[in-house]
């Protein structure tokens, strides 16, 4: 049997001395950011993701494992454990396989089929079976028992069907067949259920439809099910015409499988609807049940997958700056708040402007915001995006025309978790005093200043940037998003002295109680003036500190290493730099030149080879370096703020706010985020939207179709395409645009006109967003 680190290393592609070396330090407790950049050596340098997928692996083949002992031993407990069936259980590489093997042997409640034995059924169905030239109503006549519970010759028949369809139904290589003939062949048919037209008119796209079940996409296997979830539609797989009276193409499989052929005997008959009853009672629900449960699963994987990217993407949007920054939460009739942050994030100020309908109190507002802004050197206005941005926005224009010498630069922001924030427990803790409402203008000032600290505060699928994610498994997404936010704080490192405690917590080894403790300490004694205080932290022993050190940086501290990226036990190998070219470790920092002349070869050990070397040496070139992007923003277009401005033609510059597998949404001001279709997102060939655009790109896009009355927005980053025309091409790279895109998001779409084109392009976009 295949080791689970063999299997493995033979899926990343890697060898198995470096998947056994990175379990054992996960089973010691070592995060993974921990060892994808301080244990090189010892991995062979498996990166960040290849040890996430080798520990979501590592979990599955272990359950695999548990399951198999279980297995194993309740057969053997049953004494029917035989040499071979130990084989193949030993050899089941899936839990599906694992259960088809079991299935003969699981304890269940009494069927027809145990019944029928009970009632000494069993001789007449395994005589038939072998023998098909018996009658078999004139051999059945021989099992009537009324003792038994067998009344006459049909309920004889009856029992000996039901021992031969249990039989058959429990087969697991037959099992297999039939398992692949629909994975291949199967049709997956959606129906609207009657009398649910109106009410579930959002699945329109689906009242009719069939699909070849093996290339559904996830964004469309997920809208399939909430609208059966919703009791919408009805969900089925068939395979062929599977007309009435017609055999279904899984019986053949069946009869050749168990040995059953109609030849013309007293008998065949009979076996022949043996057969049909079995897949018809035992086999099509529940191969339908499993395959319908696995494209389900499929697609929830996937749904998180671009979910996760779509965070990755965001947490790592370029941090503005230290700059002291005022925060708008735009409103009409309650008012628009504000909140100013110093450099650091701290609270300085708040106020309620109300320049926009009805109050239409412009001029106050405009005074009111020159006098904040000047009195504490604001250098940013952050504008949330949400109801009455554009209009706010148009406001802060105003307010930098007749303020020129503040030097203020306004930057529309995503405001997307920021009410979730505001009334959280954290926020309440945070700001006591504060009204919910004006946290929320925090939220989106600090967002600015530095987006991942800000949003580590939010549950991450209150952020938004993911398809259905409300019908995914919670605890899967929540796994997967949590460790998307721990490989970003690490890959970033944080100040140990400005960082607030939601942040620390995803420092690889510490938790909430262990930031709380190193917050605590903090404001007991005062900023750390080296890592080494960490250890005087409440509860923070050394195994932590291993885990958390590299990735905590002291500015300004005692020792300008404590500032970088190096871990603490790697500080010999700089001092041995050091010393061996006759610098001071101070002088080493930033002497970009000098460092590129060294050979990292020559300062390897025992403990420390070359990867870790090269990596001290790049981070002694740029210390404490931020590996995000430079900081730039969208400029919306003067006098484009709703749908009604919007003209065909017309180019604009955006903001990517999502990525799914069929396109991207770009924020272009007007508040309804357009789609740029999968297909108009460049002229070559595109297999994966984030292989040209991630969340927070700017772009430039193209309008093409405005639907006001639904509220959509078909856009092109390809600045040639023609407004109107119909789509081409299912993956970009056509220069025309006619039907096929149509299809491939609403497969029931025939040849639309080109007013029609959109609403093909939003079939699945539709659902997206909620």
């Amino acid at each position: 049997m295949i080791s689970i680190a063999q299997r493995i290393a033979e899926e990343l592609g890697v060898r198995q001395p470096q998947v056994q070396a990175a379990v054992a330090l996960l089973d010691e407790g070592s995060t993974v950011p921990f060892i994808a950049r301080y244990r090189k050596e010892v991995t062979g340098s498996l990166d960040d993701t290849q040890l996430r997928h080798l520990e979501e692996r590592l979990r599955y083949l272990r359950e695999l494992e548990e399951r198999r002992a279980a297995i194993l031993a309740s057969i053997d407990e049953q004494g029917k454990l035989s040499p071979e069936l130990a084989r193949e259980i030993n050899g089941a590489d899936t839990k599906t396989r694992l259960e088809d093997l079991y299935l003969p042997y699981k304890p269940k409640r009494r069927t027809k089929g145990q019944i029928a034995l009970e009632a000494g059924l069993g001789p007449l169905a395994d005589s038939l079976f072998d023998d098909p030239t018996q009658d078999p109503e004139a051999l059945a006549a021989g099992f009537v028992n009324a003792e038994q519970g067998v009344a006459d010759v049909k309920a004889a028949l009856e029992g000996a069907r039901y021992i031969l369809m249990e039989r058959f139904a429990e087969d697991a290589a037959l099992i297999d067949k039939l398992r692949r003939l629909l994975k291949q062949d199967a049709t997956l048919t959606a129906r609207v259920s009657p009398g649910k037209e109106s009410e579930g008119a959002k699945f329109q796209d689906y009242f009719e439809h069939d699909e070849a079940f093996k290339g559904v996409p996830s964004h469309r296997a997920l809208a399939i099910f909430r609208g059966r979830n919703e009791g919408i539609l009805s969900v089925t797989l068939k395979v062929g015409d599977e007309a009435p009276g017609v055999a279904h193409p899984a019986e053949p499989i069946i009869a050749s499988h168990v040995g059953i052929a109609n030849q013309g005997r007293a008998a065949d008959k009979w076996l022949s609807d043996v057969v049909r009853w079995t897949w018809k009672v035992k086999l099509y629900t529940h191969l339908e049940t499993e395959l319908l449960g696995e494209l389900r699963e499929a697609a929830e994987d996937e749904a998180i997958r671009v979910f996760a990217s779509n965070l990755k993407d965001l947490l790592l949007a370029a941090p503005a700056g230290p700059r002291a920054t005022l925060g708008l939460d735009p409103g009409l009739r309650t008012g628009c708040k504000v909140a100013i942050v110093d450099n650091t994030g701290k609270l300085l100020d708040t106020a309620t402007i109300y320049p926009h309908a009805p109050s239409n109190r412009w001029d106050e507002a405009l005074a009111v915001l020159a006098k904040l802004c000047a009195k504490h050197g604001v250098e940013l206005i952050a504008i949330g995006n949400g109801t009455a941005s554009r209009e706010t926005d148009k406001l802060a224009a105003e307010l930098i025309k007749k303020v020129p010498g503040l030097g203020l630069t306004k930057i529309m922001v995503s405001e997307a978790g920021a009410s979730v924030y505001s009334a959280s427990e954290l926020a309440a803790k945070e700001f006591p005093e504060l009204d919910v409402s004006l946290r929320g203008a925090v939220s989106i000032a600090r967002r600015l200043q530095d987006p991942l600290a800000e949003l580590v505060k939010i549950e991450p699928k209150a952020i938004g940037v993911g398809q259905y994610q409300h019908d995914v498994s919670q605890l899967k997404l929540a796994r997967s998003l949590d460790a998307v936010v721990e490989d970003c704080v690490n890959a970033v490192g944080v100040d140990v002295n400005m960082a607030s405690a939601p942040l620390l917590a995803r420092i690889s080894g510490l938790n909430a109680t262990l930031a709380q403790n190193i917050v605590a300490h903090r404001d007991a004694h005062g900023a750390f003036n080296n890592r080494a205080e960490l250890l005087k932290v409440a509860r923070l022993g050394e195994k932590t500190f291993e885990q958390a050190a590299g990735f905590l940086r002291v500015m300004n501290g005692d020792n300008p290493l404590d500032a970088s990226g190096v871990h603490p036990e790697a500080y010999p190998v700089v001092q041995r730099i050091a010393a061996d070219t006759s610098r001071d470790v101070r002088g080493l920092l930033g002497d970009s030149s000098f460092l590129k002349r060294l050979d990292p070869a020559k300062f390897t050990d025992e403990t420390f080879g070359l990867p870790t070397v090269t990596d001290i040496l790049k981070e002694l070139d740029k210390p404490g370096r931020d590996p995000r992007p430079e900081f730039k923003t969208a400029s919306f277009q003067d006098g484009v703020e709703t749908l009604h401005d919007l003209k065909l033609g017309m180019q604009l510059e955006g903001v990517v706010t999502n990525v799914t597998n069929f396109g991207a949404f770009v924020d272009i001001g007007v508040h309804q985020d357009g789609l740029v279709h999968i297909s108009a997102l460049s002229h070559t060939f595109v297999k994966d939207p984030r292989e040209v655009v991630k969340a927070g790109d700017v772009v430039r896009v193209k309008v093409l179709e405005v639907d006001i009355p639904r509220q959509r927005i078909a856009l092109s980053m390809r600045m040639d395409d023609t407004p109107g025309e119909k789509v081409e091409g299912q993956r970009g790279g056509q220069r025309g645009r006619g039907q096929g895109n149509a299809r491939a998001a609403a497969p029931k779409q025939q040849a639309a006109p080109a007013n029609n084109a959109m609403a093909a392009l939003f079939a699945n976009a539709k659902q997206l967003k909620k």
